[in-house]
């Protein structure tokens, strides 16, 4: 795999199979499969004049229980990653690894010093002072929900500035950091609202900090920068409020499907404990390649973790779905086995 690759690529897995984009089972992708409803007509959407933002950044300050000075909203998580380490310039960055690949492409676009700390071994490794910390939470590709106080304590002893990523938090029941925010002036929060509200399309991330820090972000912003269908998409799906509680509840019961599916699988050596909408697994006698290969007959996607620091060629990651989804993984590993 390349080095930044990502799952989701349906449509050359398609191509692949000469079959139709809607036949494929996409359990690459960690988008959300449930949907809030949009009950907007965007024929009618006037987009005559230049977009504004502020009912956006309401909406989105009280979805996170913060002030509208507190956020910065940018055209995708991946922007508000690069616009934020070409922001903070500073010479380096520890990773707390496997994590989300975009943010060591970043170190290596803003030529920071990067170190990488395994998750899985050992959590505590002492920090260079002063430099750049990022944090997946729940991480990506396993799902695991930290509790990070005690980082954060520390973190805070080195002077770090801290970049704490919670793009999945929205599908489990944990605390988030921003509680930190006004005892901490470097810390940084990325809230990628496209994961849970099923939108990879629509390009909406956010920064929470202090104000005092958003207001520099600001100074350096393009004046448009989200589109007038991005901005009321988001608005319309903050206003389903019955969409957190159900989307949840059924991404919880549809991961102890997936769950169960896996472990029964002789294919399968061990699955990771995940709040996210995803499970890693690591493959018994068979590598990711292989058994990608094996899945395509069946039209499923899974995604290769290769590529991931401290991972090999025998993870891989699957996405939550559907549970006709769940039924068809669990009959092709049944006629693979």
């Amino acid at each position: 795999m390349k080095t930044f690759e990502h799952g989701g690529q349906i449509e050359k897995f398609a191509q692949e199979l000469n079959c139709k984009i809607s036949e494929v089972i996409d359990l690459s992708s960690n988008i959300n499969f449930i949907k809030p409803k949009i009950d907007i007509d965007f024929n009618e959407l006037d987009i005559s004049s230049y977009p504004t933002y502020d009912k956006l950044y309401e909406k989105i300050a009280k979805n996170y229980e913060v002030t509208s000075s507190q956020i910065e909203l940018f055209n995708g998580g991946s922007s508000a990653i690069f616009t934020l380490f070409r922001h903070l310039d500073l010479s380096h960055c520890t990773i707390y690894s496997p994590a989300y690949l975009e943010y060591k492409k970043a170190c290596v676009n803003f030529a920071y010093n990067l170190r990488t700390i395994n998750r899985f071994e050992n959590i505590f490794l002492p920090l260079k002072e002063d430099s750049l910390v990022v944090f997946v939470n729940p991480s990506t590709p396993d799902g695991t929900y930290y509790n990070i106080d005690e980082l954060m304590k520390y973190w805070i002893k080195q002077n770090c500035t801290v970049l704490i990523d919670e793009s999945f938090l929205d599908f489990c029941e944990g605390e988030s950091a921003i509680k930190y925010i006004k005892e901490y002036d470097k810390l940084y929060i990325l809230k990628s609202m496209t994961k849970f509200y099923s939108s990879a399309g629509i390009r909406v991330g956010t920064i929470v900090s202090n104000e005092q820090n958003i207001e520099k972000l600001k100074r350096f912003e393009p004046l448009w920068k989200l589109s007038q269908f991005d901005s009321i998409y988001l608005q319309k799906a903050l206003e389903d409020k019955g969409f957190k509680t159900i989307s949840k509840a059924i991404n919880v019961k549809n991961r102890l499907e997936l769950e169960n599916i896996l472990k029964e699988s002789n294919l399968i050596e061990h699955i990771y404990q995940s709040s996210a909408n995803f499970i890693l697994a690591k493959l018994k006698n068979i590598n990711a390649k292989e058994f990608q290969k094996r899945l395509k007959p069946y039209k499923i996607m899974i995604r290769d973790c290769s590529n991931f620091d401290f991972l090999d060629d025998s993870f891989v990651r699957i996405a939550v779905k559907s549970s006709l989804a769940n039924k068809a993984l669990k009959e092709a590993l049944k006629q693979i086995c």
